[in-house]
């Protein structure tokens, strides 16, 4: 499922750092405006500590997580929205993500400029937010101006796009994002045609040093951007993207005792790409056996054939039914035939709408 997450933010503030440790790779990270021209983009292992369990039960050849997309995209500055810096080149890269992780500097390192000269994350997070609020009205009163003499003819169509594009305006006009607003399901089908940049979900990430991140909650700038937040229904994932960037060149063995020397349980990264995750409404379903144990990702609300669809466009159109039990009956039982035994394995069929953690067999005509 190519679903991504864009990571922006203002030159400078660990982006492109932040990247190379998600993807483990060398993305240039420059101490200058623009370092970053092209979006590049990684594709990362969502680590579920589920499917080890689950390799320990069934003893596969192969093993296979699931994965999320994230891209890295050119810094942005103020302006942007009137083609500043790299801003038109920005808002069409973030066009194409889903979601979007937006870092902020909460850091102080005196050898690392700032482009607005000093550490402010609010300030930071306002100008990449009303960019992105400017860009969305452009969109709006361009749209506008070309249905609103139709609409006054009394074309129904146009009538209800307008009213919908009205109430937009009004909302951006207040600086305000398009995605705090509430829509009905037909009025979402014209809103997502516009790709709108600010009904995207958004995840701040607090960049922190070394020293601050096994307690965010002493650093003054990750309180202040965690109160931001909280206001608008946000979430917050603290990192060190310069300790995330030492942790992603280590063996696994190496890396936990790093960590355990760190104080810290779960890194930084995991809790952005599970956070991530979560913001999109991506769920894990998994296929088992002796040949291989492979997590898929699925969008909550499939129904048991389009979660076969996802493994074979022909299981989707041959579908018959599902053998599935959860997850956590099988810890609870220890077995698949006990799961059998016990009565936890059910036969779903085209209507079941599946759960986060179950273990599918599908059945289909070929």
């Amino acid at each position: 499922m190519p679903l991504t997450a864009g990571i922006v933010g203002l030159p400078n503030v660990g982006k492109s750092t932040l990247f190379n440790a998600i993807t483990n790779s060398q993305v240039e990270a420059a101490n200058y405006p623009f370092a970053t021209i092209d979006p590049n983009v990684g594709v990362v292992e969502v680590h579920d500590p589920r499917v080890d369990k689950l390799v320990e039960i069934f003893k596969p050849k192969r093993t296979i997580y699931t994965t999320f997309e994230f891209t890295d995209i050119a810094g942005l500055v103020r302006g942007a929205s009137k083609g500043e810096g790299l801003g038109n080149k920005f808002l069409a890269n973030i066009r194409e993500t889903d979601a979007i992780c937006e870092v902020v500097r909460c850091f102080k390192n005196s050898d690392i400029t700032h482009v607005e000269g000093s550490i402010d994350p609010i300030r930071d997070v306002e100008t990449i937010n009303i960019e992105l609020v400017f860009a969305d009205l452009d969109t709006v009163d361009k749209r506008i101006g070309k249905i609103e003499k139709k609409a006054q003819t009394g074309d129904k169509d146009s009538k209800i796009e307008l009213e919908i594009l009205q109430r937009i305006k009004e909302t951006l006009e207040q600086e305000k994002p398009i995605r705090t607003m509430d829509f009905t399901k037909e009025e979402m089908v014209i809103v997502r045609q516009f790709n709108f940049l600010t009904i995207k979900p958004l995840i701040y990430v607090a960049n922190m040093g070394e020293e601050d991140i096994t307690n965010p909650e002493g650093n003054e700038y990750y309180v202040a951007l965690k109160n931001y937040a909280d206001k608008e229904g946000s979430q917050v994932v603290p990192i060190s993207a310069q300790i995330e960037s030492e942790l992603a060149g280590l063996e696994p063995e190496d890396r936990a005792v790093f960590m355990e020397d760190l104080g810290l349980e779960v890194s930084g990264l995991d809790q952005l790409i599970h956070a991530a995750y979560a913001l999109l409404g991506l769920k894990t379903f998994f296929t088992v056996g002796s040949d291989e144990v492979r997590a898929w990702t699925f969008k909550d609300g499939m129904t048991a054939p389009e979660m076969a669809g996802i493994i074979h466009t022909d299981f989707q159109k041959g579908f018959i039914k599902a053998e599935t039990y959860s997850y956590d009956d099988l810890m609870t039982y220890g077995s698949e035939q006990a799961c059998h035994e016990a009565g936890k394995v059910r036969q779903e069929g085209k209507s079941y709408v599946g759960q986060d953690g179950d273990i599918m067999f599908f059945k289909f005509n070929r």
